[in-house]
């Protein structure tokens, strides 16, 4: 534990503030955490290019930067995401370069409402996706533990999970972990108050 302290304190004097990345599945609830972490204070990196729609009324806070990294030989960008927030989807977290801190809030979703979530998202489009729910899974599953292996083993990564349902059942606690993963200075009344339970759909079956 004390090699392990002493490793962060180094990486953190020789590249700076952690970016705060915001990161799970697709249709998982990270816009929700984008939303909370910008309510308490902290700066989110996005381009409001993806314009909020029926599926995220309160904004998608996205940066196309980020589904370019995995080809982009030139991910500077990152260094003024520094101290701020930014979005980025599990499966290109293993793209981030390792000349940064990263402070990961990885959020949960039962994997029924992810896919079920993703499937009315694509029916509104009026888009099929030929993977059936099984291999949906199962590709799901995947990646959500080479994430976490990820996470668990690379030193640039420090990681808080986050259960969705843990934060709409109690937002306020919910933002008190996030803001002790993050340093103490965020306002975690703000936090809990953008939690919208109105927008929690497809939700599993109470059978």
């Amino acid at each position: 534990m004390v090699i392990n302290a002493l490793h962060q304190a180094y990486r953190r004097i020789r590249y700076g503030k952690p970016v705060v990345v915001i990161s799970g599945l697709p249709r998982s609830g990270t816009s929700m955490a984008m939303k909370m972490v910008e309510a308490g204070g902290l700066e989110v990196v996005q381009d409001g290019r993806r314009q909020a729609d029926e599926d995220n009324p309160r904004g998608y806070y996205e940066d196309e930067r980020v589904m370019g990294l995995a080809g982009a030989a030139d991910k500077s960008w990152l260094n003024g995401a520094r101290g701020k927030a930014v979005k980025v989807i599990s499966y290109l977290l293993k793209e981030l370069p390792p000349a940064h801190n990263y402070n990961v809030l990885f959020v949960c979703r039962p994997l029924d409402e992810v896919l079920a979530s993703q499937a009315k998202m694509l029916a509104r489009r009026g888009e099929r996706i030929e993977t059936s729910d099984a291999q949906m899974r199962e590709l799901f599953e995947t990646d959500l533990w080479r994430a976490r292996y990820l996470m668990q083993h690379a030193p640039h990564f420090q990681c808080l999970e986050l259960q969705y349902h843990d934060v709409l059942d109690n937002a306020l606690a919910a933002s008190e972990r996030i803001n002790i993963f993050l340093g103490g200075s965020l306002d975690t009344q703000k936090m809990a108050a953008v939690v919208d339970h109105s927008l929690y759909r497809n939700r599993l079956s109470s059978d």
